[in-house]
C-alpha cells in the first residue's frame, strides 16, 4: 500500500500465517481488494444459506413437537426450564425458537452485508465496517446456537411412539398400497367411507367387501 515500505503486504501476510496457521496471502490486485468484498458477501451468502437450513430444521421439529394432545406430537421435546405461566406443565420448544431468532438474525445480517457489499464506489469501499461486524456476528451466533440447539434439544429428542402408532393406524393414505389390487375407485371409495365415518380403513375395506380377513 501507498506510504508502506515494499514488501509490507507479503510481510503481514506471513506473520498471519504464523499466528493463526491459516493460509492468508497478499492481495494479488489491490485496487480489488480495497473496493470490493464480492468474497466477505459470499461468505455471508453461505452464511445465509446455512440460516434457511437451520430455520427449516428448527420449524420442523418445533411443529413435530407440538401438543400434547391438540398438536402433530411425534416428537418429545426435552424439557430444559419450566414452561408457561399461565399454562401449568406446558413445555415450550425454547431451544427451536433460539434456532429460528438466530437464524432470522443471519439472514438479516446478510441483507446488510449484501448493500455493504455494493458500496465499494470507485477506489474504495468504506462499508467495510459494517461487513465486519455482521459477518463476525452471524459467524458467532450461528456457531452457539448450533452447540446449544446440539446439546440441549437434538441429544434429547424422543419419538412419541404410542401417537406414531396411531397415526400409522389412523392414516388414510396407507389406501394407496391397495390400488393395485383393488383399483384407484375402489381404494378411494374405502378412503372416503373410512373418513366420513371415522373408521379405519379396515373396517372400511371390511365392509365394503373389498377385502376379507
Amino acid at each position: 500500500g501507498i506510504n508502506t515500505p515494499k514488501g509490507f503486504g507479503k510481510f503481514v501476510a506471513k506473520t498471519l500465517n504464523e499466528l493463526t496457521q491459516l493460509p492468508f496471502i497478499d492481495a494479488p490486485n489491490k485496487f480489488e481488494a480495497l473496493a470490493t468484498h464480492d468474497t466477505m458477501v459470499e461468505l455471508s451468502g453461505a452464511l445465509n444459506t446455512l440460516a434457511v437450513s437451520l430455520m427449516k430444521i428448527a420449524n420442523d421439529i418445533r411443529l413435530l413437537g407440538s401438543g400434547p394432545r391438540c398438536g402433530i406430537g411425534e416428537l418429545v421435546l426435552p424439557e430444559n426450564e419450566p414452561g408457561s405461566s399461565i399454562m401449568p406443565g406446558k413445555v415450550n420448544p425454547t431451544q427451536c425458537e433460539a434456532m429460528t431468532m438466530a437464524a432470522a438474525q443471519v439472514m438479516g445480517n446478510h441483507v446488510a452485508v449484501t448493500i455493504g457489499g455494493s458500496m465499494g464506489n470507485f477506489e474504495l469501499n468504506v462499508f467495510k465496517p459494517l461487513i465486519i461486524r455482521n459477518v463476525l456476528h452471524s459467524i458467532r451466533i450461528l456457531a452457539d446456537v448450533c452447540n446449544s440447539f446440539t446439546e440441549h434439544c437434538i441429544s434429547g429428542i424422543l419419538p412419541n411412539t404410542n401417537v406414531l402408532a396411531r397415526y400409522m393406524r389412523e392414516s388414510l393414505m396407507l389406501v394407496t398400497a391397495l390400488n393395485p389390487y383393488i383399483g384407484y375407485d375402489k381404494a378411494a371409495e374405502i378412503a372416503k367411507k373410512a373418513h366420513k365415518e371415522g373408521t379405519t380403513l379396515l373396517e372400511s375395506a371390511l365392509t365394503l367387501g373389498y377385502l376379507t380377513e
